[in-house]
C-alpha cells in the first residue's frame, strides 16, 4: 500500500476543507429543501376590500414588498390561535432586524362580526405590536378564506327542542368556555389552522401546517423564504 506523502496529505486535507466549506455555503444559501407545501403555480390574490387593524381600507392583495405570513383565526379562539400567534411571536423575534424588515406577520379574522379593527389591534398587541390584522364584511372574509384554501365554518344555531337535561349540560359547557375566555358559540367555530406564505408581489405561494409552525420547521425555513419570496 502506497503511503501518502506530506505533500499529498496536505492536498487531501485542503480538498476536504473545500468540500466542507462548500457544503456550509450551500446550506447558508438556502439550497436545503424548504418544508411546507409549495403551490404548483403562484396564486395572485384578488383585491377583496378589507380593513386593517387601524380601520383603514385595504385589500387582500395589497403588498408593501414584504413577505407575508398569513394566519386565519379569531380573537375568541380558546386554543389554536393564541398558541400559533405565540409561536409566530418567537419566530419573528428570532430574526435579525434586517430580516424582520422584510417580513409581515398578518392575522385575518374569520369572525368579523366580533373582531372589528380595534378588537383585532388590541389582540395582536398582546403578541407583538408589529403584527398586522385584517377584518371586514363577512362575504369578503369568507371569499378571502376560500382563496387561500382555509376552512371557515360558523357555529350551528342551537336547537330549540332539547330536553332540560341537555340544556343544563349545554349551559354548564358554556359557563366553562366563558371562564376560559371564549363563549361556547365562539369555541364551536371551525377554521383552518395552516399558515399561508404570500410573496412580495401579493401571490399565495406556500402553505405550512400548524404542526410545522410550532415544531421549528418554519423557524428553520424562514431565512430561506425571505431570500426566495421577499424583495
Amino acid at each position: 500500500m502506497k503511503l501518502l506523502t506530506p505533500k499529498s496529505m496536505t492536498a487531501a486535507l485542503l480538498l476536504v476543507a473545500a468540500v466542507l466549506a462548500a457544503l456550509l455555503l450551500w446550506r447558508q444559501a438556502g439550497a436545503a429543501p424548504l418544508g411546507g407545501d409549495a403551490l404548483p403555480t403562484p396564486r395572485p390574490l384578488p383585491a377583496l376590500a378589507l380593513l386593517n387593524e387601524r380601520g383603514q381600507a385595504t385589500t387582500l392583495a395589497a403588498s408593501d414588498g414584504r413577505l407575508r405570513l398569513v394566519f386565519y383565526g379569531f380573537v375568541r379562539c380558546p386554543d389554536v390561535c393564541p398558541v400559533t400567534l405565540a409561536s409566530l411571536k418567537n419566530t419573528y423575534a428570532a430574526l435579525t432586524p434586517a430580516q424582520r424588515a422584510r417580513v409581515q406577520v398578518q392575522f385575518i379574522t374569520v369572525d368579523p362580526e366580533n373582531d372589528r379593527p380595534a378588537v383585532v389591534r388590541d389582540y395582536l398587541a398582546r403578541f407583538d405590536p408589529a403584527f398586522t390584522g385584517l377584518t371586514g364584511q363577512a362575504p369578503a372574509i369568507d371569499e378571502a378564506a376560500r382563496e387561500m384554501f382555509v376552512t371557515n365554518v360558523k357555529p350551528l344555531p342551537a336547537a330549540q327542542d332539547h330536553s332540560a337535561h341537555i340544556q343544563e349540560e349545554q349551559g354548564s359547557r358554556a359557563t366553562n368556555a366563558q371562564a376560559a375566555g371564549a363563549s361556547a358559540a365562539a369555541a364551536a367555530r371551525l377554521h383552518g389552522d395552516q399558515l399561508s406564505v404570500v410573496d412580495s408581489q401579493g401571490r399565495f405561494v406556500r402553505v405550512y401546517g400548524n404542526t410545522a409552525v410550532v415544531d421549528g420547521t418554519l423557524d428553520r425555513d424562514l431565512p430561506g423564504l425571505i431570500r426566495q419570496y421577499a424583495n
